[in-house]
């Protein structure tokens, strides 16, 4: 049933979305020409892949301590690492989409909630070799087994922080001097949390030109009622809809709000 929901949702979504013929805004014209259509593979990817495919090959078994919605697909606490990646690495498609995010809006201080294995903070990491890229990983086991990656990917720009995501808002950063240009929420993927998550960030840690990015906007009706609440925020200038990625903006050069799905 799960499995025919989210392929409705996917039929819904591609009847709505447009291309950039379809689109009349600057902003979002470039976005979708510099951002969405660039296809230059760029010096990161193989670097990345390399430890993508370690990771799919790795019979190290964790202890997993699920603090959100978890996982559709695994159950049991104990998990090896090649399981977990099979189920939740970003892929190529969206992890070089990361990548291009925050070179394209040139990304110096980065947050990420829900590390996982270290893939998607790499491509963060990768993008911006000078920003600072702090993650944040709910399950002890996961964030020590993700330091290891880092260390041997050479990032050495990433700073990660253990712990449940709104206890690390609430201690770890300082509302108005840890001030983020762009946020990715991947974890938990529930709606009040996600709503509250969003909520602190916006109001202690973003700037005016702050980006969001929220995954799995349409994995379960909460995630989507999360997302058009998120959209009908007042501060919330733009926003795109790629389906698996809810992009935000909150930037003043949209004088009123503007609402796209676009094709990916």
């Amino acid at each position: 049933m799960e499995k025919m929901m989210l392929l409705y949702r996917y039929i819904k979504y591609l009847i709505k979305s447009k291309t950039k013929y379809d689109i009349h805004s600057p902003f979002v014209f470039n976005f979708i020409r510099d951002v969405l259509a660039d296809k230059r593979h760029y010096y990161a990817f193989d670097e990345i892949d390399f430890i993508r495919q370690e990771l799919l090959h790795d019979n190290t078994v964790l202890h997993v301590s699920d603090m959100g919605a978890g996982s559709k697909r695994l159950r049991s606490s104990e998990r090896t690492v090649s399981q977990i990646a099979k189920n939740s690495l970003t892929d190529h498609k969206f992890g070089e989409l990361l990548f291009r995010i925050a070179a394209y809006f040139n990304s110096t201080a980065v947050l990420e909630l829900g590390t996982s294995l270290g893939i998607s903070t790499l491509y963060f990491a990768k993008a911006r070799p000078d920003a600072a890229v702090t993650t944040v990983e709910g399950s002890p086991e996961i964030a020590t087994f993700a330091r290891q990656v880092f260390t041997r990917s050479g990032a050495g720009n990433i700073s990660l922080i253990t712990g449940e995501f709104s206890h690390v808002l609430e201690t770890n950063l300082v509302p108005g001097k840890n001030i983020f240009d762009l946020i990715y929420i991947d974890g938990n993927h529930k709606k009040e949390p996600t709503l509250a998550y969003f909520n602190t960030l916006l109001k202690g840690h973003s700037g005016p030109e702050t980006v969001f990015i929220f995954d799995d906007i349409h994995w379960s009706r909460e995630m989507e009622e999360a997302w058009q609440l998120i959209r009908g925020h007042e501060a919330v200038t733009c926003t795109i809809d790629l389906f698996f990625k809810g992009i935000v903006f909150i930037d003043h050069r949209f004088h009123s709000p503007h609402h796209f799905t676009l094709k990916y």
